[in-house]
C-alpha cells in the first residue's frame, strides 16, 4: 500500500531532482530538498484536514482531487499565482513579470530604474492582503469546528465551553470579524488597512459561500443502520460519499483551503531562494505531491478513525496558523515557528490518541463466584 500510494511522489521527486541538477547543479538540488521539507512540515496539518474532507467524497471526486487538483496545486498556486500577483502589483505585463522572475536584474533595475522593486519585494508587498484572505478563511474553518458540540473532545476543558458558546447564532462570524478589525486597527501598516479589511472580508465570504454551497447540494444518506447521517457545521458536511455538485463544491473547498496554506509557504521560500523554478520544484512538484500522498494514506489506512484526536489537533494547528497569518501582516514571523506549532499540536493529538486507544484496550478485572469462592477473571 505504501509503495502504491507514495510511488508517484517518489517518482516525481527523482525527476524534480534531476531537473534541478540540470538547471542549477548541486546547489539547486540542495535547495529543492530544503524547500520540500519546508513544504511538508508546514502543510502536514493541511494533509490531515484534506483527509477529513476527502473521505466524504466519492471515488470519482477523490481521483479528480488527486489529478486535476495536483495540477492546480503545483502550477497554479506555486508558480502561476505568484507571477499573477507580481503582474498585478507592478503594472508590468505578464511577459515582463515572467522575465523579471526568471532573470532578476539587480534590484529589478531593468524595470524599475530607481531600484524600488524586484520580483521578491513585489511578491512580499502583496503579503498583507494574501495573509488577510488566507488567515480569515482558515480562522472561519477553525471556529466552525471548535464551536460545534462533539461527542469526542480532545482539550475538553476548553472545547466543551466553546461548544456551548457556539450555540449563539453566527458566533464564528462575530469572532472572526472582531479579530479582523483588531488586525486592521492595530497590526496592519497604515497604508494597507483598507486592502486588509477587503481581503479579510473576502476570505470570510469565500468560506461561507463554498461551505454553504456544499451543504446546499448535499443530500442526507443512510448510515449502516439505515438512519440519516447528520451534517456538520465544522467545515464541509460530513455526509456519506458526496457526488455530483456536492462533490464539486467539496473539491472547490479543498482547493481554496490549499491556496490559503500554500501562499504563506511561497513567501517563506524567499528566505531560501528567489528563483521561481527552484520554488516550483521544491514546494510544488515534491512538497505538494507528498502532501497529497499523505492525505491519501490517511484516508486509505483509516488513520483518522483510529486516532480520533488527530482531526482536533489539525484544527487547533489551523487556528494557530490563522492567528500567525494575521500577526504576520504587521510583524515578521519566522517560518520555523509556523511549522513547529503545527507539528507540535498534531504530535500532541497523536500521542493523546495513542493513550486513549491504550486505555480502551486495557483488560478489566471482574469477580466471578464459582462454588462460593470468588475468583478474579481477566476480561478483554
Amino acid at each position: 500500500m505504501v509503495l502504491r500510494i507514495f510511488g508517484w511522489s517518489f517518482a516525481v521527486t527523482i525527476v524534480a531532482l534531476i531537473v534541478a541538477a540540470i538547471y542549477g547543479g548541486p546547489q539547486a538540488v540542495l535547495l529543492v530538498v530544503i524547500l520540500s521539507i519546508l513544504e511538508i512540515s508546514l502543510s502536514f496539518d493541511n494533509a490531515v484536514i484534506n483527509a477529513t474532507v476527502l473521505r466524504r467524497m466519492s471515488e470519482f471526486w477523490q481521483k479528480i482531487f488527486l489529478t486535476v487538483g495536483i495540477v492546480i496545486a503545483v502550477f497554479g498556486m506555486r508558480l502561476v499565482f505568484p507571477l499573477v500577483i507580481v503582474w498585478l502589483a507592478s503594472g508590468l505585463g505578464p511577459v515582463a513579470a515572467l522575465d523579471l522572475a526568471l532573470n532578476p536584474p539587480a534590484d529589478g533595475a531593468a524595470y524599475f530604474p530607481d531600484g524600488s522593486a524586484s520580483y521578491e519585494t513585489l511578491l512580499t508587498d502583496a503579503h498583507p492582503q494574501i495573509a488577510a484572505f488566507g488567515g480569515m478563511f482558515l480562522l472561519m474553518l477553525f471556529l466552525g469546528f471548535i464551536l460545534e458540540e462533539r461527542e469526542i473532545t480532545w482539550l475538553s476543558w476548553l472545547e466543551k465551553p466553546l461548544a456551548r458558546a457556539g450555540k449563539l447564532d453566527q458566533l464564528a462570524v462575530i469572532i472572526a470579524g472582531a479579530l479582523l478589525l483588531i488586525t486592521a486597527a492595530y497590526i496592519a501598516p497604515e497604508d494597507t488597512v483598507s486592502t486588509v479589511m477587503i481581503a479579510g472580508v473576502l476570505g470570510m465570504v469565500t468560506y461561507i459561500a463554498v461551505n454553504g454551497l456544499g451543504e446546499l447540494f448535499n443530500t442526507p444518506e443512510g448510515d449502516e443502520d439505515g438512519e440519516l447521517v447528520e451534517g456538520s457545521k465544522g467545515g464541509p458536511t460530513e455526509l456519506a460519499k458526496a457526488t455530483g455538485k456536492a462533490g464539486f463544491f467539496l473539491f472547490l473547498y479543498l482547493e481554496v483551503l490549499d491556496a490559503s496554506f500554500s501562499f504563506d509557504g511561497v513567501i517563506g521560500a524567499f528566505a531560501i531562494t528567489s528563483d521561481p523554478i527552484i520554488i516550483a520544484l521544491g514546494l510544488g512538484f515534491v512538497g505538494a505531491m507528498f502532501v497529497r500522498s499523505i492525505t491519501v494514506f490517511l484516508v486509505r489506512k483509516g488513520t483518522l478513525s483510529d486516532y480520533v484526536y488527530l482531526e482536533h489537533g489539525a484544527h487547533w494547528a489551523i487556528g494557530a496558523l490563522a492567528v500567525i497569518l494575521l500577526v504576520s501582516i504587521g510583524y515578521h514571523v519566522n517560518e520555523n515557528v509556523t511549522g513547529l506549532v503545527g507539528v507540535a499540536l498534531i504530535g500532541a493529538a497523536f500521542i493523546s490518541s495513542l493513550l486513549r486507544n491504550r486505555r480502551t484496550l486495557e483488560p478489566v478485572e471482574a469477580t466471578v463466584d464459582r462454588d462460593d469462592e470468588p475468583e478474579k477473571v481477566t476480561v478483554g
